[in-house]
């Protein structure tokens, strides 16, 4: 009996996500939207530098301080996720959101909807810039902070973030994406003015 239930309960579910699936021309032609390909590159290479390639460079080596480098980081993420949540507060978007979340209106010819897009692919993007956390700790030689949370975290936001603008561009996710990024905000902030040194890290 259950042998019978269980393809029919599967195929139910792929045949939904398959009617959830959205294409766009302009959409899907996007940097680093096209193929899967990169996007796994990136991610290959990502995982052997902070695993493997990384540590061995730095085993014999000092702590980089890369403070400027963190500084001008820090800086260049509090402004990204900045321009990532002014996307809410494009004329209209709130309210199309609050009201059509769960069922959207006709996509193609919204251009409220190509902007939300957008939002989707900044913020896509900036998971991709999200990898250079992990390779600043190892070549600062924080080896705890590479923990495999961290590793997964990191590696399934960016591809996570891909299928759903490349496959399922619902207005649902746009939420989570501007809380995140407000998040990201607030913590990149932090890490700014900690930065700057002592002088103003006692202040926080």
């Amino acid at each position: 009996m259950l042998y019978n239930i269980m393809p029919s309960f599967i195929q139910e579910k792929v045949d939904i996500m398959k009617s959830e699936m959205v294409e766009d021309d302009i959409v899907d032609n996007w940097f680093l939207m096209q193929y899967q390909w990169p996007v796994v590159t990136i991610l290959v290479f990502y995982l052997a530098f902070v695993l493997k390639i990384g540590p061995d460079l730095m085993r014999d080596r000092k702590a980089m301080s890369l403070k400027y480098v963190m500084l001008a980081y820090n800086l260049f993420q509090t402004l990204f996720n900045a321009y990532i949540v002014s996307f809410i507060f494009i004329p209209g978007s709130f309210s199309y959101l609050y009201t059509h979340s769960c069922v959207p209106l006709p996509r193609q010819h919204n251009p409220l909807w190509m902007r939300l897009n957008e939002a989707a692919w900044y913020y896509y993007i900036s998971k991709i810039v999200d990898l250079l956390d992990t390779i600043f700790f190892v070549l600062r030689k924080k080896h705890s902070h590479v923990s495999f949370l961290h590793l997964y975290h990191h590696t399934a936001m960016v591809y996570m973030c891909w299928g759903y603008l490349r496959y399922f561009k619902g207005e649902q996710g746009v939420f989570q994406g501007v809380l995140n990024a407000v998040v990201h905000v607030v913590m990149y902030s932090y890490y700014f003015l900690a930065a700057l040194g002592p002088e103003v890290r006692k202040y926080l």
